[in-house]
């Protein structure tokens, strides 16, 4: 066997072993340290995008159809106080005529349906909490409106006729209060429609359709 010495003498350099590799990312830290690891938050998928929007899209609806209901009421009790007060002796009394009745009718209880849901939705939007379930929501929601809606122009057209009858002979404040009650109650139904036309819209969306 060799001596390492006789490569020494003959200038010959002594073989040594490759150096080996060192993989210092599968090298563990020292005792008492933390591994530390890099993770990548978790990214919304496209079904948490389209649960995003469809909750936009239903506090949106909500809130629509809360101003919507907002202004019925405001005309509602505008037209039930204007027609209320609307009495000036004689023939100028509006509990003499049965299409100012009505309209006085319509008025109330558009006013109390309207103040009705409101409350409910005040309550709702506040709390975060529903106070019925949404199917029967949408369907109260849809059918309520859509009968109002339908109440108001019943009273509003019934008056016209008699209203332009007597303001072809005797133009004066009784006849134009009932014209402002009339115009009114137009509104109203306006605000009530486009918010069953809302209603109509939610209810097709739910998922037990």
């Amino acid at each position: 066997m060799s001596d390492p010495n006789d490569y020494k003498a003959t200038g010959v350099p002594t073989p040594t072993a490759p150096p080996c590799s060192v993989d210092t990312e599968s090298q563990t830290p020292a005792t008492g340290g933390t591994q530390r690891q890099t993770q990548t938050p978790p990214v919304a998928g496209p079904g948490m995008g389209r649960f995003i929007e469809r909750w936009k899209r239903e506090d949106m609806l909500k809130k629509g159809c809360f101003g919507l209901r907002c202004i019925a009421l405001l005309f509602s009790l505008f037209a039930f106080i204007i027609m209320a007060s609307n009495k000036h002796g004689d023939w100028r009394d509006f509990d003499k005529y049965d299409e100012y009745r009505y309209l006085l009718a319509i008025a109330i209880l558009s006013t109390l349906y309207t103040i009705l849901l409101v409350l409910i939705q005040v309550y709702q939007l506040s709390t975060n909490k529903e106070i019925f379930s949404r199917k029967n929501s949408a369907f109260l929601d849809f059918f309520g409106d859509q009968l109002m809606a339908y109440l108001l122009l019943s009273a509003a057209s019934s008056a016209v006729p008699l209203t332009n009858r007597m303001r072809e002979n005797n133009d004066n404040i009784f006849t134009d209060s009932s014209a402002s009650a009339i115009g009114m109650e137009f509104v109203a139904f306006l605000a009530m429609a486009v918010s069953a036309i809302v209603s109509g819209y939610k209810l097709s969306k739910q998922t037990y359709i």
